[in-house]
């Protein structure tokens, strides 16, 4: 009998590469004559805590917006975990379930906290009403406002609303596991608050994305460093309808690209050019 031996191999096998959640393939954008995306490529993966930031104009709440199905690019592929989207949100399911926080919280006036968390439930479930209110209560708890579901916006100061925001975006049918938000978009969620106010909503976002099989990625814009900074672990900067720069948070203070760093610091003189200066 003839024993094989085995043999050592030259180098480890390869592990195939996850695939993305979210995936950018040239999209471009424009509003008129004017092109605010221009071949845009980037990926989100599982896990990731994106921060798009960039100045004012250069489309990054247009690309959260291509992201959320809500915005059709003029050219390029949109790619949710490795499948095609073919037209809008409204066309056709995505791969995973995909929750926005707009920037001014987007709420109903006329309708109660409740009302505005549960709302897609209230009208397109068949779930009792008894039942969505528990599930409302539930997440109202997770953003740390509980008992509120009977106020009205117009109660609530701004960060309040905000958390409420947050609510509705992870709100989904527990007899539809599978449009549970896997991933969160944030549109400036800091904007208009105060320090704390700010801080709390920052706590709120890393701490959504560790509760168990919900929202466990988001990619986020924002202007502001201490939520640039808190809340993300690798960033994206945006100018002239490009990303210019990509890495992670810790490197945006030592990388030699001159156009992160003037934002970053402030500084009106470098690259970068607003109108009027």
């Amino acid at each position: 009998m003839v024993v094989m031996k085995e043999q050592p191999l030259d180098k480890p096998l390869e592990q195939p590469l996850e695939q993305p959640l979210i995936e950018l393939k040239g999209v471009s954008k424009s509003f008129g004559s004017n092109k605010i995306l221009d071949k845009v490529d980037f990926t989100i993966h599982r896990g990731d805590s994106l921060g798009i930031i960039g100045p004012s104009g250069t489309g990054k709440s247009t690309i959260l917006r291509i992201i959320a199905g809500l915005t059709a690019p003029d050219e390029g592929e949109i790619y949710v975990q490795g499948k095609l989207r073919e037209g809008l949100i409204e066309d056709g399911a995505d791969a995973v379930g995909i929750g926005m926080v707009f920037q001014q919280a987007a709420l109903f006036d006329s309708l109660t906290v409740d009302e505005n968390v549960g709302f897609l439930l209230y009208q397109h479930s068949d779930l009792p009403k008894k039942r969505i209110r528990d599930l409302v209560e539930e997440k109202l708890e997770m953003v740390g406002l509980p008992g509120v579901g009977d106020r009205f916006p117009a109660e609530l100061s701004g960060g309040m609303r905000k958390r409420v925001s947050f609510a509705r975006a992870i709100m989904s049918n527990p007899e539809k596991p599978e449009e549970t938000p896997e991933i969160l978009l944030y549109d400036e969620p800091t904007a208009g608050l105060d320090p704390i106010a700010s801080t709390i909503i920052e706590d709120l976002i890393r701490q959504l994305q560790h509760t168990n099989e919900i929202c466990g990625s988001y990619a986020i814009v924002t202007h502001q460093h201490s939520t640039i900074r808190r809340t993300s672990d690798r960033v994206v900067f945006l100018y002239k309808g490009k990303v210019q720069w990509s890495g992670n948070v810790g490197e945006v203070d030592t990388t030699d690209n001159t156009s992160i760093r003037q934002f970053m610091s402030g500084s009106v003189d470098g690259p970068i050019k607003i109108a009027g200066t």
